[in-house]
């Protein structure tokens, strides 16, 4: 029976044929090997030795900006074991070399007041270049196929060695001084760039705060008008009274306040009485225009003053010497085309109170004709409606006037509020009859003695120069100047805390000196009973709001 066997290499001669095929194969298959291998092989040492060059080109010079190294060969490197020092050496100084080109670069770029540094930079870094084409060195160590001569790369290791000691120290030194100088120089421009956001964010708000301030809010409005339909809706209510004899009597305490906001002359009216020792003694004078009148007699017909205070309340028109034949004012506002002279004075900010209709109002001006208002009065205090009274008041009456006409609360300090700010020293005329260095005071709660006031002729005076001044070139729109110059030599200065001032517009009024005043003054533009009021201060106002009075509700205060 014939059994299959299969063949392999130490098979026997049944398979020797098959054997000896494959030990011929593997032989011819081995000798390829071996010659692919030294072929390989010959084909690289050819491309080392072709592609081997010097490190060095023959016109090789230290570069003083971008890359200067170049790889060597792994041959070369071999060959010569010293080159390899040369290589880090040479190294080294192109590395510092951009790096004192980049110091110099950004000191010229900050445009440093430095020339003798920058100077010094340049030297370094042409000192750096110069060294490597000194004859010595390039025959030696760069122009050369041969053997690097190991004298020379020392004495050259040390003398870049040297450099680079040179130039580490420099850059030391130099580079705390570029950074400040950066610095500094980036926060004056930063300090530059945010004092311009500032200045036009003033200029912005103290437009907004002007038109603000201008504007009659809708709650006043609405309160007005509440009034004025209460009028028409109940006439038989208000029936104008007869004059009480409280009103002449100069042995009781006699306040005027001239307004056409009915809810502040309220809030001022209620500060003195809830404040005052003795408010049946306590009696106000309170003027408003004609279009008011009706509304303010409402209120205070609606909601008496406690503790027994008398009220009279009159219009501009119930004194009929207020007419332009008599007051400066009047004749001028009526000579003179007021839009154009608000055109013009929109293009001076320092001249924006003459656009206000407060500061071209005869309410306004009206403190200036006291004594012919009430002949039979021999003193009276003078409020303003943006105050708030917060202590009793009756003693300013028992002051020593001491001949003065008016008693009031100075606002100089340093050089500001001097007279030099309020009018106009280059007129020959100021300049003849008054200091610019003169402490100038304030309106808003004033005492005046009527009698002194009628010796000295004051409203002549006062006459006199609002005449000069028709064409403003004296002072600027306002009462105050005129003020300072009628009442110039005959005001006494009265303590500080009877008159706080800067509620309207100085967030850094401290509490401490708010607490121990006896008036607080919202002079400025954040009145209380405006939406721009300051938080801090508008709790002090509303606190004497009626905020029971119904039309106070209706008309949606905000209190």
């Amino acid at each position: 029976m014939a059994v299959a066997v299969r063949g392999g290499r130490g098979s026997s001669s049944v398979g020797g044929g098959s054997g000896l095929g494959s030990t011929l194969r593997n032989f011819f298959s081995y000798r390829i090997f071996v010659s692919a291998m030294f072929t390989l092989l010959f084909l690289a040492t050819l491309s080392v030795l072709f592609s081997s060059h010097p490190f060095y080109q023959e016109d090789s010079v230290i570069q003083t900006t971008g890359h200067a190294y170049m790889p060597r060969t792994f041959l070369a490197l071999n060959s010569d074991p010293l080159k390899s020092r040369l290589d880090l050496v040479y190294k080294q100084a192109t590395d510092h070399i951009a790096l004192v080109n980049a110091y110099s670069a950004y000191a010229r770029k900050l445009k440093l007041e430095i020339s003798r540094q920058l100077k010094m930079f340049d030297d370094l870094a042409k000192n750096f270049s110069d060294l490597q084409i000194k004859e010595n060195y390039r025959n030696a160590l760069f122009d050369t196929d041969g053997p690097v001569d190991e004298d020379v790369l020392r004495q050259f290791e040390k003398e870049v060695k040297d450099k680079i000691k040179i130039a580490r120290s420099m850059i030391s030194e130099a580079k705390e001084s570029y950074d400040n100088q950066l610095k500094i120089q980036k926060l004056k421009d930063t300090i530059f760039a945010v004092n311009e956001l500032l200045v036009k964010a003033k200029k912005n708000s103290a437009i907004g705060s002007s038109i603000a301030s201008k504007s009659t809010p809708k709650s006043l409005h609405c309160l007005a008008m509440r009034l004025m339909e209460e009028r028409i809706a109940h006439p038989e209510n208000y029936t104008d009274e007869e004059p009480k004899p409280e009103f002449e009597d100069p042995s009781l305490y006699h306040y005027a306040i001239f307004s056409d906001n009915v809810i502040a002359v309220s809030v001022v009216v209620n500060s003195v009485v809830k404040n005052a020792l003795e408010p049946w003694k306590q009696v106000f004078h309170i003027v408003t225009d004609r279009m008011n009148v009706a509304a303010m007699k409402v209120w205070f017909k609606m909601r008496p003053v406690e503790g027994g205070a008398h009220v009279e309340i009159k219009s501009l028109e119930d004194f009929p010497f207020l007419n332009p034949s008599y007051v400066p004012v009047l004749r001028q506002l009526e000579s003179v085309d007021i839009h154009n002279r608000a055109e013009n004075a929109t293009k001076d900010m320092n001249n924006k109170k003459s656009t206000s209709p407060k500061y071209v109002s005869m309410l306004n001006h009206l403190r200036f004709y006291l004594p012919e208002m009430y002949p039979k009065l021999h003193k009276i205090l003078f409020l303003e409606d943006d105050v708030v009274v917060q202590k009793d008041l009756t003693a300013l009456w028992r002051i020593d006037m001491d001949g003065k006409v008016n008693g009031a609360v100075e606002t100089c300090f340093g050089s500001f509020h001097r007279y030099s700010q309020y009018l106009n020293f280059s007129h020959p005329l100021i300049r003849e009859k008054f200091s610019p260095k003169a402490c100038a005071w304030a309106f808003g709660m004033n005492m005046f003695d009527l009698d002194a006031w009628r010796n000295e002729k004051c409203t002549e005076q006062y006459h006199y120069w609002q005449n000069l001044n028709d064409d403003g070139t004296l002072w600027r729109s306002g009462t105050l100047p005129p003020g300072l110059i009628t009442f110039y030599s005959t005001t006494k200065s009265l303590d500080k805390l009877w008159h706080v001032l800067g509620l309207g517009h100085n967030p850094s009024v401290s509490m401490d000196e708010i607490n121990n005043a006896a008036v607080i003054h919202f002079n400025g533009n954040m009145k209380p009973w405006l939406d721009i009021a300051m938080n801090q201060y508008k709790h002090l106002w509303t606190k004497y709001v009626d905020s029971e009075m119904i039309f106070v509700q209706m008309c949606n205060f905000g209190m």
